[in-house]
């Protein structure tokens, strides 16, 4: 078992010592070798890389983990309606995933190509910041490694850690700001995914209980590891988390699950932008389930701006309808719904939170 563990990881230490040797390097002609500032920048440079290239792998995982989200409704619909009867709850179960291009195992699946990679990212630097060459280009290079264990930054080795405390300096110093950053970007990670991106009714249950239990459980966790990490890593970390508190942040705010209140405040801006949010919600949907989106036609050949449903586009790209611009087709049935029934929709399954149109008529 160690072995074949061994054989994935040899070649991720290869890329990953081979990344950092050319990033220390880069920097090393603007600021000079050996010095701390340098190592940072190159452990900061090896995590940006690294989580870019990861980035498609990240799209896959939160688009499977709203495809999920998104169809929880009719998973109970099924269940109240099969819950007795466990083969055919099975089938309809299976039959609804299908139609709806859902995978329970799909959003699993990137997490689990990410953690080798990022297992490896803390071997090498673990193991350089104490003097053990991890990687193909740190071993036949053994330069790089006495440098990052001679490097220091505001005085701190980066090689050291913040036990044992006595003496108390520089480097217990540095390891608590560093402690505390990585600790701080973690919760509000969590913190933002859970009150802006998550829909009100999944905040309640047992479920809930242990998010919000974890919210703070693995901040806590963070000090007590924090305390035995070197320097080194500690930069890794902090630049990883502050990476993906960050493209969480884009993330919600430019693409949000509906029915939550991140949604509320894109919709918003969608229609000050001349934008319809429902028509953007459903291509969106469409081209993650692979189904026909809005505007290009369905199974029954129908074109966009037809009676066949899809409204036309007026000025500003948003929909009009053929009954006197009140947004209903021919037979006077609503084909897209006004942008305050949009919100009227989204804040129904919010109690307790108002749309900034309302707060600000009061």
């Amino acid at each position: 078992m160690w072995e074949f563990l061994s054989s994935i990881m040899t070649p991720i230490h290869a890329a990953i010592s081979f990344v950092l040797m050319w990033a220390y390097r880069a920097w090393s002609m603007l600021l000079g070798p050996d010095r701390g500032l340098t190592w940072v920048l190159a452990i900061a440079s090896l995590v940006i890389i690294v989580r870019t290239l990861l980035i498609p792998l990240f799209i896959r995982q939160i688009n499977s983990a709203r495809n999920m989200q998104a169809i929880q409704p009719k998973m109970k619909a099924i269940q109240d309606k099969y819950g007795a009867d466990r083969q055919r709850l099975g089938i309809e179960t299976q039959k609804l995933m299908k139609e709806e291009g859902v995978s329970p195992t799909a959003s699993c699946v990137p997490l689990l190509l990410q953690m080798p990679i990022f297992f490896g990212l803390y071997q090498v630097l673990y193991g350089a910041s104490q003097g053990n060459a991890v990687g193909y280009f740190f071993v036949h290079n053994p330069d790089l490694v006495t440098s990052l264990v001679n490097a220091k930054i505001v005085g701190a080795r980066l090689a050291g850690t913040f036990m044992p405390v006595s003496p108390f300096g520089a480097t217990q110093i540095v390891a608590l700001v560093l402690v505390a950053l990585m600790t701080t970007f973690l919760f509000i990670t969590q913190k933002q995914l859970m009150g802006k991106n998550t829909n009100p009714e999944a905040m309640t249950g047992q479920m809930a209980q242990t998010q919000k239990m974890m919210l703070y459980v693995f901040p806590f966790m963070y000090i007590f590891m924090g305390a035995v990490i070197p320097i080194g890593v500690l930069v890794y970390w902090v630049t990883n988390n502050f990476w993906t508190l960050c493209q969480q942040f884009l993330m919600i705010r430019n693409n949000p699950t509906p029915g939550t209140p991140a949604y509320i405040d894109w919709e918003e801006r969608m229609i000050k932008q001349g934008k319809d949010p429902k028509q953007i919600a459903a291509e969106r949907q469409a081209k993650r389930s692979k189904k026909p989106g809005p505007g290009t036609g369905g199974a029954d050949g129908r074109k966009p701006g037809s009676d066949g449903g899809v409204p036309s586009r007026g000025p500003g790209g948003l929909p009009t309808g053929s009954g006197g611009g009140t947004g209903q087709d021919s037979g006077g049935a609503a084909a897209t719904p006004s942008s305050g029934v949009q919100r009227q929709q989204i804040q129904r399954q919010q109690p307790g939170r108002q749309t900034r149109a309302v707060r600000k008529k009061k």
